[in-house]
């Protein structure tokens, strides 16, 4: 037979380590016979930009969007990732399912993320996704007799409860945190329909009666932050606002499952215990999202071997790599992943069978131009400024509507 060839793979190298991708790498080349060349690297970026700008590129990319470098978001405004919608309906090497029936729905449908210019084509696979929320201190509530609120007016409620035994109603690591926490809320307050036309930063937006109670819910949140939290909200000094929970000075913060581990060696107060909950309901009986935090793969368009770096995308989803990801504390957005979990993250990952809805996608890419920001700078940073009280909700809004309309014009 002939030689079934190799692929290079590469990938950034995270909280899980970089073993289980040999693991993973070895058990698709004895089931495929197609040898894997693997780089993992924490700085991926700078391992392989020198020989991309020469033309010689991965053959399979394991890089999320959203990072510092933007390496991925370059790529997809460039439109030079592959399109994989024909992954979908690939049977799964040493399996007799497709990838589609292995997928949670909502990963396979289109969101923004995977599909990125809105044509009904996926471009980037979902990998590794992590529920994101509201973290908490269990031991705290049971201890008060206090219940989590289900809805902002119990929230409300709750703070000036908090409030009285001087313990703040929410912190925050830093701003960037607030995507995942906007997000939701987005869902929250108009669905699936509002989050589209906000994320693509539609005409007229941010004057809808569903924008307003987004930024309602903030600039009220903003009064019920720890004072401290701006002066620490940096990628230096963010831990210290994650401390405000441990140490029962704050109750709430947005944050993913990767939290537990982060602050494993953190002291904290006494019968501490990890708690998490979707975001409140706007309304008496609305509906609640936990925004859910995915990784993506991907093959680049000046790939040599795209047939085969299919196969690997396909084969990340085979109850092989499912199960060897899962013991290194990843999970995979497959049906029945949770049954694999362990620990925390069993409680985690069981907010959607408790009734939460997940939000997926994420602002639209566009051109950089000159004097605009970023939408971490337009819609988030600003949010230091309102708790500190250096900024009002009318300044933030107005600013978030003179950058929407720049980047509607210059969508990718």
């Amino acid at each position: 037979a002939e030689p079934a060839g190799s692929i290079q793979v590469a990938a950034i190298e995270t909280s899980y380590g970089t073993e289980v991708w040999q693991q993973v790498a070895d058990a698709f080349t004895a089931e495929t016979g197609i040898e894997v060349e693997l780089v993992v690297d924490r700085n991926l970026e700078d391992v392989i930009g020198a020989a991309m700008q020469g033309g010689d590129y991965p053959d399979v990319i394991h890089l999320a969007v959203g990072r510092e470098k933007a390496l991925t978001e370059q790529f997809i405004n460039d439109r030079n990732i592959l399109e994989i919608t024909d992954v979908l309906s690939m049977t799964v090497p040493g399996e007799d399912v497709t990838v589609s029936d292995k997928l949670i729905e909502g990963f396979v449908n289109d969101n923004s993320t995977t599909n990125p210019y809105a044509d009904g084509k996926t471009y980037l696979a979902p990998m590794f996704y992590s529920p994101c929320g509201l973290f908490y201190n269990a031991g705290l509530f049971e201890e008060k007799g206090w219940e989590v609120p289900t809805t902002w007016d119990e929230m409300w409620e709750l703070g000036d409860k908090a409030a009285e035994e001087g313990i703040s109603l929410f912190t925050y690591p830093t701003t960037g945190y607030f995507d995942a926490f906007f997000y939701a809320l987005m869902y929250e307050a108009g669905g699936e329909d509002f989050f589209y036309d906000a994320t693509h930063y539609a005409e007229g937006i941010w004057d809808t009666p569903e924008a307003q109670a987004c930024f309602d819910v903030v600039e009220k949140l903003a009064t019920y932050t720890h004072p401290m939290t701006p002066a620490q909200s940096s990628d230096q000094d963010f831990t210290m606002n994650q401390q405000l929970v441990l140490d029962n000075q704050a109750l709430f913060m947005p944050n993913g499952t990767w939290i537990v581990a982060e602050m494993a060696e953190a002291p904290r107060a006494d019968g501490f215990q990890w708690g998490m909950t979707a975001l409140p309901a706007i309304t008496e009986g609305g509906d609640r999202y936990s925004y859910t935090f995915f990784e993506q793969m991907w093959i680049p368009a000046g790939a040599e071997n795209p047939d085969a770096a299919k196969q690997f995308i396909a084969f990340m989803y085979s109850d092989k790599a499912v199960e060897l990801f899962a013991a290194a504390g990843a999970a995979q957005p497959v049906n029945g992943v949770v049954d694999m979990l362990t620990g925390d993250n069993v409680i985690f990952y069981s907010i959607y069978e408790d009734g939460a809805k997940a939000a997926l996608g994420s602002f639209a890419a566009y051109t950089a131009v000159a004097g605009l920001g970023t939408q971490r700078e337009v819609f988030f940073d600003p949010v230091n400024s309102l708790v500190s009280g250096s900024m009002t909700r009318d300044q933030w809004v107005e600013s978030i509507k003179t950058a929407s309309d720049q980047m509607r014009a210059n969508l990718a």
